[in-house]
């Protein structure tokens, strides 16, 4: 079985706190994620001494969640959150629980946990605690809740879309009875905030099975985002194929709803779920561009009028709905790497140039240089001063 190695300022602190008599464990993701083999860069403690001992113990800590029993110890390295093991209260809110009470027993703290893979603690000597069966379902691939999946998911609500990303970012499939569970809570998601939501979309959007953002939607989890039925589309499936970056795969997902009657436009679905307003701006140009050039000329142009951000976008939508790989996305790739002129700021005149042959400062002007720079889109070799001020002479 694989061990976890913690960093060594996580393996001081386990120590100090062991040291002074109290129990001690690294717990969730980190244990997850090393039983796995892959990085962990968030390691959470959790320990039988309250927040006034955690306090007295390090020299500085800040009390981020003193109620819910949470202290920041704040190290030369970074900030490491060590919570004291406690059982929630009841939750009113679908998100957080009224109340917490401290306990001295590590299972009654991993029992109050979302999914058994992430209900695994280990200590600094190597002993796991493991109640409910995590390793069993980190080995089978399964997200499975801690107890009953309609309590853990009506008491977060949050809890549902983690078990998606969790899907999609460890290639894990979701239990049958938590799978069910999701679909019949799926009205509470009501109760999150878009940001909330936005986050872990986002992060499923980014994983290596992007397409399980289509399983959410069917689950009912966007119900309030979207309108009319979303269909299974294999669009999404080749979404993978895409780099990771945001604005693409938001893009994607924004075109296949479109086509599909969910949404009536990209700019309102994503305003509704506070993403960035700059790649906003972006999709929501790219959604301009309807049918997506073949040639060269078409597609620097492309650039041209719509920018490069929302060009890549647009060859990332046209990848995806013909199914081309990345073809068109290599295509702006390559003409923007080419260092052949698509923009003003490369053009080899300017507008003072044009005014010292007779132009008048004003939006004339500015057509002229953009008949010059699609003179040169056309021709490439021509981005020489003294042919294009020929050229203009010449007209």
């Amino acid at each position: 079985m694989t061990t976890v190695a913690p960093p060594k300022h996580i393996a001081a602190i386990l120590d100090k706190l062991t040291s002074k008599g109290f129990k001690a464990y690294i717990v969730g993701g980190s244990v997850r994620d090393a039983m796995l083999s892959r990085s962990s860069y968030d390691w959470d403690i959790a320990t039988s001494a309250t927040p006034a001992d955690v306090v007295r113990l390090f020299e500085k800590t800040v009390l981020t969640g003193e109620k819910f029993g949470t202290v920041t110890v704040v190290l030369d390295e970074c900030t490491v959150e060590v919570t004291t093991f406690r059982t929630d209260g009841e939750y009113n809110d679908a998100r957080h629980p009224q109340s917490v009470e401290f306990v001295t027993d590590i299972n009654k703290d991993l029992g109050r946990r979302d999914f058994t893979i992430n209900a695994i603690a280990m200590s600094i000597d190597g002993e796991i605690v493991d109640p409910f069966g995590g390793i069993n379902d980190i080995n089978e691939k399964i997200i499975r809740c801690v107890g009953d999946p309609e309590k853990r998911f009506s008491e977060d609500a949050l809890r549902m879309f983690r078990a998606f990303r969790f899907s999609a970012q460890l290639g894990f499939k979701i239990e049958k009875d938590t799978l069910s569970a999701i679909k019949a809570g799926a009205a509470n998601a009501a109760n999150i905030s878009a940001e909330r939501i936005q986050a872990e979309l986002g992060k499923t959007l980014m994983s290596k099975k992007p397409e399980i953002v289509g399983e959410i939607i069917k689950s009912g989890l966007l119900n309030r985002f979207l309108q009319g039925a979303y269909k299974n589309s294999v669009e999404l499936c080749r979404m993978s194929k895409l780099p990771d970056e945001t604005a693409l795969r938001w893009g994607v997902l924004c075109a296949v709803l479109f086509d599909e009657k969910c949404i009536e436009s990209a700019w309102d679905f994503l305003r509704e779920l506070h993403v960035e307003s700059k790649i906003i701006k972006t999709i929501n140009t790219a959604m301009l561009v309807k049918d997506f050039p073949t040639d060269r000329i078409g597609q620097k142009r492309m650039l041209v009028k719509y920018g490069a951000s929302a060009a890549r976008v647009a060859a990332a939508i046209n990848d995806v709905k013909t199914g081309d790989s990345m073809a068109s996305l290599l295509t702006i790739y390559r003409i923007m790497a080419s260092g052949e002129c698509i923009s003003l700021d490369t053009l080899a005149v300017t507008g003072k140039d044009l005014i010292e042959l007779g132009l008048s400062p004003g939006p004339e002007l500015g057509k002229e240089l953009y008949k010059l720079l699609d003179y040169v889109i056309v021709n490439p070799d021509s981005n020489n001063r003294e042919v294009l001020l020929k050229f203009i002479n010449n007209k």
